[in-house]
């Protein structure tokens, strides 16, 4: 699968990555997805950002194919390689909701690459968070309020997107919180920010305050 990436073509666009990922999804080629996940490793950058790439494609479409490479995953958070840190974190996104316990166990990992990483690495570790939190009370007691920090002290421009995707585990418990932050930071929004935050709003009143 390898001599598939993008990288051993020769091309310099993520088309042939994509493809593979379809490819692999379409076939189910169980063996050729843990050739991309071993790939992870590969000395040389270039196909460990492929590898990566194909993994998270695979992710977003059918996330149970790349669940059981959640370790790979948050080993890779601490690579020095920024592009493997945001792709790792992007592929947890799509798997966390699968697995809570695994992400839970490392959430020290994944908090520690929140807080040094890049703008798309924090875009993603909110979903991670999200999709861990909405799996059971006893993670939703430790993540949430890592949600709702972060809300709090994000940029202005960053809290429709974040919020959006924080969303996944508001609940009618947690929601009078969730509803109070966006509230709270509304004011500092541009237009199309409070068109996004009001959305969310919404539907809070609709399904748990109406």
């Amino acid at each position: 699968m390898i001599e598939k990436l993008a990288y051993s073509l020769g091309i310099n666009n993520e088309n042939p990555n994509i493809e593979l990922a379809l490819e692999l999804i379409k076939t189910k080629d169980i063996k050729g997805i843990d050739e991309i996940a071993a790939g992870l490793k590969n000395p040389k950058e270039q196909i460990a950002n492929d590898c990566i790439k194909v993994l998270y494609e695979i992710g977003e479409r059918q996330p149970g194919l790349i669940s059981k490479y959640a370790g790979d995953f948050i080993g890779a958070l601490s690579s020095r390689n920024n592009r493997m840190v945001w792709g790792a974190m992007t592929a947890l996104s799509k798997i966390a909701h699968l697995k809570p316990q695994e992400i839970f166990d490392n959430l020290d990992k994944v908090i520690k690459a929140y807080k040094n990483g890049s703008v798309i690495t924090v875009d993603n570790s909110i979903g991670v968070f999200a999709g861990v939190a909405a799996s059971g009370k006893e993670y939703e007691e430790i993540i949430f309020p890592v949600i709702i920090g972060h809300l709090k002290n994000c940029r202005p421009k960053e809290v429709g997107q974040h919020s959006e995707r924080a969303f996944a585990c508001v609940n009618a418990e947690n929601a009078t919180v969730f509803r109070s932050v966006l509230l709270e930071r509304r004011d500092s929004l541009s237009e199309p920010q409070k068109k996004r935050v009001d959305k969310l709003l919404d539907k809070i009143n609709r399904q748990w305050e109406g």
